[in-house]
Order: C-alpha cells, then sequence, then structure tokens
C-alpha cells in the first residue's frame, strides 16, 4: 500500500508539475495568439505565418496560419520552408566560428591568407581585412550598398566578387557598420579553402544534419525539388502578389537558406543551451561565444515604448539591451519573405517568426508582443502600431502616386525627343544598361537582370518616372544629366528594400 500510496503522489506531483507549467505561459500565449495571428494574415494580408517559442530547453509553441499560396487551401504546417533571407548570416557566422573553435583557421586571419584574390577598392583595405570584418559589417560600404548589381542577378560568385572589388565604400575602413551581404557571401568562400568543402555542404554537414534539421535548405536553387514550400508574395498598391523565389545563390551565405519553424527551432534550442541539442554538442560553446560577442556599434538603440540601450553586432548577430536582458537577434528580408529569430539567453527563451510576403512589419511586431509576454511587459498591440505606420505611409505613397499619375495624364513633354535618350549606357562597376523607345515610352533593360526592365514615363524637362517591372524594385522618379543639347548620364535608383546608393550610368552612344 506504501508503494502504491508514492506512486500515487509522485503521479500528482507530476500533473501539478506540468500544469503549472502551463500556467507559467503569459496569458497572452495561452488565450490571445492565435486571434493575434489570425487577424493579422487579414489586415497584414498575409498568406501564411508560423511561429516558434522555445522556453527552458523545451518546445513551448509551434503553430503554423493560413495558406502556402494565396488562393489555395494548401495549409502551412511546423514542416512548411519559407526562405529565412538574413538569418542565414547567424549560420555563417557559426560556422566559421566552428572553424576557429577547432583551430582550423583564426577569425583574425587576413582574408587574403585563405583568398590571395581577395581585393577591395583600397589595395591597403584588403590587405588589413580579417575574417571578422566580413562578418560584422565594418569594410566602409553603405548598407546594402552594391545590392542591386548582386541581387537577384545572373552574376557568378566570382562576378559579384569582382565586382565588390571596383566599388568605392561610402565610408573608411571600420569607421562605420554597414550591412554587406557581399562580405558575408566573401566569408562564406573561405570555407572551402580550409575545408575542402563548399559552403552550402559545410552549414548541411556540420549543422543541419547534426541538428536534425532535415528539411532545410542550403540554396535558393535548390527550392525547386523542394514539396513542402511556401510561394512568394508581395503587395503592390495594396494589391497581394505572388512573385518568383529569388535568385540569390550567388550571394549565398548572406541569405539563401530556406527552413521551417520545426527546424529552426532546434538550431534555437541549441544556441539556448551552450551549442547542444539534448546533450550532444554540435557546436563548441566557444564558437557560440564568439558569434555573440559584440564588434561593431550601430548607435545608443532605445524602444518606443520600454527601456533599451545599446545597438551592437556580433558575428551574424544584432545584439542589444532591452529590459534589463541581453537580446541575441535578427531579420530576414528577401523576395517574398520576411523572417525573425530572437534569443533571450537570461530566459533561456528564443522566438521564430516566419512570413511568406515581403511587405509587412508583423514578423517583428508578432516577436515583440511574445518577448514583451515573456519579459512580464505591457501588451502594446504592436501589430495594430506597426500597421498604422505602414498604412499612413501607404496613405502618403498612394497620394504621390495619384498625383504623378495626374502629371503625366497632362502629356508633359520632355526636354528632348525620346530618341534622345534612347542608347547604351555603361556604369563603371554595374556594367551595360540599355533605353529604347516601344510604344511612345522608354524602356530600360539591364545587363545583368534579364527578362526585368522599366518603364519610363515623361513628368517634363528630363524628369521621367519608372516602373520597374519587378515589384521587388519599385517604383522610382529618374533625372538624366544633359550637357547642351546631348544626354550624359541617367541616375539609376531602385527601391530601398534593395539598395539606397544610385548609380550613374553614362551614355555610350
Amino acid at each position: 500500500m506504501k508503494k502504491i500510496a508514492v506512486l500515487f503522489l509522485c503521479g500528482c506531483l507530476l500533473i501539478t508539475a506540468a500544469h503549472a507549467q502551463n500556467d507559467a505561459a503569459p496569458s497572452f500565449i495561452k488565450d490571445s495568439l492565435d486571434n493575434y495571428v489570425n487577424r493579422a494574415l487579414s489586415e497584414w494580408k498575409i498568406p501564411g505565418v508560423a511561429v516558434c517559442v522555445v522556453k527552458d530547453g523545451k518546445i513551448a509553441v509551434m503553430k503554423s496560419y493560413g495558406v502556402k499560396e494565396m488562393g489555395t487551401n494548401d495549409k502551412v504546417d511546423e514542416n512548411t520552408l519559407f526562405m529565412i533571407g538574413s538569418n542565414t548570416k547567424a549560420f555563417t557566422g557559426t560556422a566559421l566560428a566552428i572553424l576557429d573553435a577547432e583551430r582550423k583557421l583564426s577569425l583574425d586571419d587576413k582574408v587574403q591568407k585563405w583568398l590571395p584574390d581577395f581585393r577591395m577598392y583600397d589595395p591597403w583595405v584588403a590587405k588589413e581585412t580579417s575574417i571578422r570584418d566580413l562578418l560584422c559589417h565594418r569594410l566602409g560600404f553603405e548598407t546594402f550598398q552594391g545590392d542591386f548589381m548582386y541581387f537577384d542577378s545572373d552574376l557568378t560568385t566570382e562576378e559579384v566578387r569582382d565586382k565588390m572589388s571596383k566599388l568605392k565604400p561610402m565610408y573608411s575602413f571600420r569607421s562605420k557598420w554597414g550591412y554587406t551581404n557581399s562580405a558575408f557571401m566573401t566569408a562564406g568562400e573561405i570555407i572551402p579553402k580550409v575545408t575542402g568543402q563548399n559552403w552550402a555542404d559545410f552549414i548541411t554537414g556540420r549543422i543541419f544534419k547534426p541538428l536534425g534539421m532535415n528539411n532545410s535548405l542550403a540554396l535558393s536553387g535548390d527550392i525547386k525539388n523542394a514539396n513542402n514550400i511556401c510561394a512568394a508574395h508581395t503587395v503592390v498598391m495594396g494589391e497581394l502578389r505572388k512573385i518568383p523565389y529569388g535568385n540569390i545563390d550567388n550571394l549565398a551565405a548572406a541569405g539563401s537558406i530556406s527552413s521551417s519553424v520545426n527546424d529552426m527551432s532546434k538550431w534555437v534550442l541549441m544556441q539556448l543551451n551552450g551549442g547542444k541539442l539534448g546533450d550532444k554538442q554540435i557546436v563548441p560553446a566557444s564558437a557560440l561565444g564568439q558569434t555573440k560577442l559584440p564588434h561593431s556599434i550601430l548607435g545608443n538603440g532605445g524602444h518606443m515604448f520600454n527601456k533599451a540601450h545599446f545597438a551592437l553586432y556580433g558575428l551574424g548577430w544584432f545584439l542589444e539591451e532591452y529590459a534589463g536582458r541581453k537580446i541575441v537577434a535578427h531579420t530576414g528580408g528577401v523576395n517574398g519573405f520576411v523572417t525573425s529569430v530572437c534569443l533571450i539567453p537570461e530566459e533561456n527563451l528564443g522566438i521564430i517568426v516566419l512570413t511568406n510576403t515581403d511587405a509587412n512589419g508583423f514578423y517583428e511586431a508578432l516577436r515583440n508582443e511574445i518577448q514583451d509576454a515573456y519579459l512580464g511587459l505591457p501588451y502594446r498591440n504592436y501589430s495594430n502600431v506597426y500597421l498604422g505606420f505602414q498604412q499612413a505611409d501607404e496613405k502618403e505613397k498612394a497620394k504621390q502616386y495619384k498625383e504623378i499619375r495626374d502629371s503625366i495624364a497632362m502629356g508633359p513633354k520632355p526636354a528632348l525627343p525620346l530618341t534622345a535618350y534612347a542608347g547604351e549606357y555603361m556604369h563603371e562597376v554595374y556594367g551595360k544598361m540599355s533605353i529604347e523607345v516601344e510604344n511612345g515610352k522608354l524602356i530600360m533593360r539591364f545587363e545583368h537582370h534579364k527578362g526585368r526592365y522599366g518603364t519610363m514615363e515623361p513628368l517634363g524637362g528630363n524628369r521621367f518616372f519608372c516602373t520597374y517591372s519587378d515589384p521587388l524594385f519599385g517604383m522610382k522618379k529618374l533625372e538624366f544629366t544633359v550637357e547642351g543639347e546631348k544626354i550624359r548620364s541617367l541616375t539609376v535608383r531602385v527601391a530601398d528594400f534593395v539598395e539606397f546608393t544610385p548609380y550613374e550610368f553614362i551614355k555610350m552612344k
């Protein structure tokens, strides 16, 4: 009887503990999460969302909402793949930190030790650049500088490296943080020099497989063979559209991974457990420590509601102080997807949010809502706040667009005949661009973005309104430079999501 009583007592204690653990979940998670996400699917025009919360070494939440592709009933599940964009960078930083921990290289090695052909605009900078410099965005480039050339283009990795070497950074070496995708690509190119395996094979063999991330894909080119994967979507002038997947394997180490919340939960569990999944050491704890060590200063940081200080960058992770805790996080944006991964080591908490449009702020709103809930901070309804910001921005853009369309409808004459603007143009780094007159409009085509074009309509003088055929590149006012009665150049801009900096194409003939 005593044995039975003891077993009964143990059973009661286990049941009580299980209820206590469940009760420990914040009320937002228990009572509001489903309604919060389902409402957002409609308000933000998001076909599908997947979310996971890891707490105290266990999966606290793993849920999926909506569909993989607009207009279908094909539901997202925990194994559905999303492109995770720049959340790839933490994998690349970790891969190189593993090799550092194994003494196969040093993160302080000069890049030219492993890539003797590595070049920068300034030869001295090329000589002094270390692997750490590549992984913490301190080469001197402006954020996204060069990405229009590289992103979703027909350039090979070798050609991207060549063009990167010819691009003049806007700032001096190590003087300013500037987000540089091509630097992470370069870091990925060091891996085969050390291991004999390319970046994708190393990531798969040393991280994916040991963690059991069996559905994850290292390269965007592998998507065509995947069955359970979301379609890519965007929103253009309030209309949800399906778009092609990004072709970004020339920048693979910066952003080409596709994964699911199930697979990413294992990555996060390992990150929060000193490199272990269960009792198995997957990544040396010292390697993870290197990636989370501050290397670059972004600024003071801050938060619209709560206390936060400092904005820093490690090796593939953003770092900040928020409500007295260290936050280790990153976001990812690529054609048709935006995603978020957040670690709060002191709370043993990890948050993963994956979405299949590139035109929403909900992926960060949900992460912030979950984060605040677990930290005991007040509910803010970030989704509503961010949606208000976006709607105000869209309203202003719609007003500007109407004004532009009204101006075009009045038939403003360009300063010169359209044929004067047509011809062959050259950018010293990008290469060729051509402009032709087609059906009374100027059509601009780029050498390395085949199949895409910009349609330019006169705004008067030498100004034109350009609508790119690919929504990723947006709509921009462009202006030609004229010397005498001849066209000298066209300054090309694309959407800030791709690149902030302009490209001056010189007219050759």
